[in-house]
């Protein structure tokens, strides 16, 4: 995402680098080959060979629930519906007064209710990034048949939560810096801290639903959903845990949080219309929230326990351009290396894929830069398919990726792609199929979906029907 240009960081050269090796908790059993040069990975698109998809039950992973807040609500089925009818959920902010800002509207979240998912008294104090992040996770757990009684069933030392989010508790900093300038240090709330810091959502939804296995978030931007999808499935593939929430969460949409963005739309006479990926006309990306969240676990324990499959996790991947703090490389090298990385990790060719989810932010840069990867990798995109679910939602940063993940599992189950909307005047250069505003019917093989952040991180995952 094109956010901040500051003179004084300078973009790392162009040339070749050597990937090193991530943390542990990030490193999946086919490290070895994510571990090499990006331009050699990248030249060598359609030269590298697949391994076979993961056959043992144990390493393999499938989704087994999904759960969403967002700006169409928090039932999984209705907001797909919505998307598929290209309906676009962007409009004026009116949660504060936005009427000085440059940007006055956003995916805000309306009518949100969290009765009977979240504590009346803790629901009182949290920032409301928590509330969907615990909303979320618990329709999640909902919808993979693992409410109270069934849950109780469950080991729950190898159950685990990791979850993140790009900005953490907002109101709650801002709320707390206001007092303190206001009040003094003495009338800030003790919970502060707690209902700030990043990790309090996989802390809190873990403490409600009694999960004791690895418990941790992440944030890498907006990246961030598609980080812990990866972090999850590996700690299902290396036999530590049997089922793991991931996914993440975001309320941005807040005086501070709107005002700390350079690069938003402005086209406040016509919001709608604003989100538009590979538009020539597009001149910002839209803000966004809500939370996006899955339940992923082995087959074999889903098969014991006779859990409803939605889909399979094949494989993901992870890199940095180590290039610009908010710039993304024009040539798209590092994002095509991480596509790459992640069909070896998913055991699939290039050919096999015929969908992908964009992370199409409506930026200048970002979103060229993603079509040059992708044309990096696919040799022939005659049976592609390429969508953005932000031109209807915005972007809701560290939980953009939970959400796309979501509808790109249900153009698997349905077999329907929704629409980019907003495309009036394309990029000559994006001679793909964007499937422009209307949906489109389309059997989905194998679809991955893209995500990238701030600071240069590219974080790719690869999903398919689920096949015994």
């Amino acid at each position: 995402m094109q956010a901040i240009h500051s003179p004084t960081l300078n973009p790392s050269p162009l040339g070749p680098f050597r990937t090193r090796n991530r943390s542990p908790f990030l490193v999946g059993a086919a490290s070895k080959s994510r571990r090499r040069v990006c331009v050699v990975a990248a030249s060598a698109a359609s030269t590298v060979g697949a391994p076979k998809r993961e056959k043992d039950p144990k390493k393999r992973v499938v989704i087994t629930g999904m759960g969403l807040v967002s700006v169409f609500g928090s039932d999984v089925d209705a907001y797909y519906d919505r998307l598929l009818c290209g309906e676009s959920g962007i409009t004026l902010i009116d949660r504060f007064d936005a009427s000085e800002f440059p940007t006055r509207f956003g995916g805000q979240i309306r009518g949100f209710c969290s009765e009977g998912y979240v504590n009346a008294k803790n629901d009182k104090r949290l920032d409301d990034c928590f509330r969907y992040c615990i909303v979320a996770g618990k329709r999640a757990l909902e919808d993979a048949d693992l409410r109270g009684y069934q849950r109780s069933k469950i080991n729950r030392e190898r159950a685990g939560v990791v979850v993140g989010t790009s900005m953490g508790g907002l109101t709650m900093l801002s709320d707390g810096v206001q007092t303190l300038l206001e009040r003094g240090q003495r009338k800030i709330t003790p919970f502060f801290v707690p209902y700030v810091i990043s990790n309090m959502g996989s802390a809190l939804l873990a403490i409600d639903i009694g999960f004791m296995g690895p418990v941790y978030s992440v944030s890498a931007a907006c990246a961030t959903s598609n980080y812990c999808f990866y972090a999850a499935a590996n700690h299902i593939r290396r036999g530590q845990a049997d089922v793991v929430l991931a996914g993440g969460y975001e309320a941005a949409i807040v005086p501070i949080g709107l005002g700390s963005f350079v690069a938003l739309s402005q086209r406040n006479d016509d919001p709608k219309t604003a989100s538009r990926p590979w538009d020539r006309d597009r001149d910002g990306f839209v803000m966004g929230e809500g939370a996006g969240i899955l339940v992923m676990e082995s087959l074999e324990h889903a098969m014991k326990r006779g859990a409803p499959i939605v889909g399979e996790y094949l494989g993901g991947a992870i890199n940095c351009d180590a290039y610009h703090m908010s710039n993304p490389r024009g040539d798209g090298l590092c994002v095509s290396s991480c596509i790459l990385s992640c069909l070896e990790d998913a055991g699939v060719s290039a050919e096999e894929v015929n969908h992908i989810n964009a992370h199409a932010t409506s930026t200048i840069a970002g979103d060229l830069a993603e079509i040059n990867a992708i044309k990096k990798v696919f040799k022939n995109t005659s049976e592609l398919k390429i969508n953005a679910t932000k031109s209807m939602i915005g972007h809701s940063l560290g939980a953009a990726g939970g959400l796309e993940a979501i509808a790109t599992l249900k153009a698997i189950q349905r077999g329907w792609l929704h629409p980019s909307i907003n495309q009036f005047n394309p990029e000559p250069s994006i001679d793909l199929d964007t499937v422009p505003n209307v949906k489109q019917q389309h059997e989905v093989n194998v679809a991955i979906s893209n995500s990238f952040g701030i600071g240069g991180h590219n974080s790719v995952v690869a999903f398919t029907a689920f096949q015994p």
